[in-house]
């Protein structure tokens, strides 16, 4: 009896060494794992459209995918003194995985009230079309922020400013530099710092620009915009990092967007 209890107690740490070694591996195994993303850009002719697009975004779609299990779906418009104004709609959804988001296409196709709500918008006539061109950019989120995080400003929607950039890269190999420059290289970790409350950093799997990066950070107002910007700008650790030989030439071309939620937006 006391020989098995001496054996029970040696083996003891040993089996507690076991089980920490299974859940760290369950937990690298879950952060593994990264969010799709895909934003919806709806090209458009003026405001008209513009009307058509928010019904059906408001009425059909997002309640369609909140019944699909998928709680927060971000609507963005290009701010009022952007030329876009008014002829853009920029929809940004979620997905665990591929998987998901091939699944959530069947969903809707079968979610009758979807098809009712929105069938003046799904079955408009030839000459009565809602929009121009709807274009798909999907994404794979970064290793460094595998999971989306959705901001908590509490100013008004019409007064708060979410900048959707895309870094597109020269070649693959640069490009691939510039997603470690964001990964290993800390710029994630310094916009956190900075107080960027960013949703997502993503590297585009579809899209027209490719090879591209793309990340939203949101801000309460345009002040603070612009004062973070500066800040990061003028931070010692920025201008380190952008001295590093490895990163630099990685970007040919960087599109900046400022955007403003739409009041039916989930965020």
């Amino acid at each position: 009896m006391k020989q098995h209890f001496s054996q029970a107690r040696t083996n003891f740490p040993q089996f507690i060494l076991i089980i920490i070694l299974l859940l760290a591996f369950s937990a690298s195994s879950y952060a593994a794992s990264p969010d799709y993303y895909q934003i919806q850009v709806f090209r458009l002719n003026g405001k008209d459209q513009e009307a058509k697009v928010d019904n059906f975004l408001k009425d059909a779609y997002l309640p369609a995918l909140h019944r699909a299990g998928i709680a927060k779906v971000g609507v963005f418009k290009p701010l009022a003194s952007d030329t876009a104004a008014g002829k853009r709609v920029y929809v940004w959804i979620p997905f665990k995985s591929l998987n998901h988001f091939a699944e959530i296409q069947e969903v809707l196709v079968k979610d009758q009230a979807y098809q009712a709500k929105g069938i003046d918008f799904l079955g408009a006539p030839f000459n009565q079309v809602p929009f121009l061109r709807k274009e798909s950019i999907l994404l794979k989120a970064f290793p460094d922020a595998p999971n989306f995080i959705v901001p908590k400003h509490q100013t008004a929607p019409a007064d708060r400013v979410y900048e959707l950039r895309s870094y597109e890269g020269p070649t693959e190999n640069l490009l691939r530099q510039k997603v470690k420059m964001f990964n290993q290289g800390g710029e994630i970790k310094l916009f956190k710092k900075l107080d960027f409350n960013a949703v997502f950093y993503a590297e585009v799997v579809s899209g027209s620009t490719m090879p591209n990066l793309m990340y939203l950070t949101t801000f309460a107002d345009m002040k603070t915009h612009d004062e973070r910007w500066a800040t990061f700008r003028a931070d010692p650790e920025w201008k380190t990092l952008s001295a590093i030989e490895e990163y630099k030439n990685t970007v040919s071309n960087s599109v900046k967007l400022l955007l403003h939620p739409a009041d039916y937006s989930d965020f």
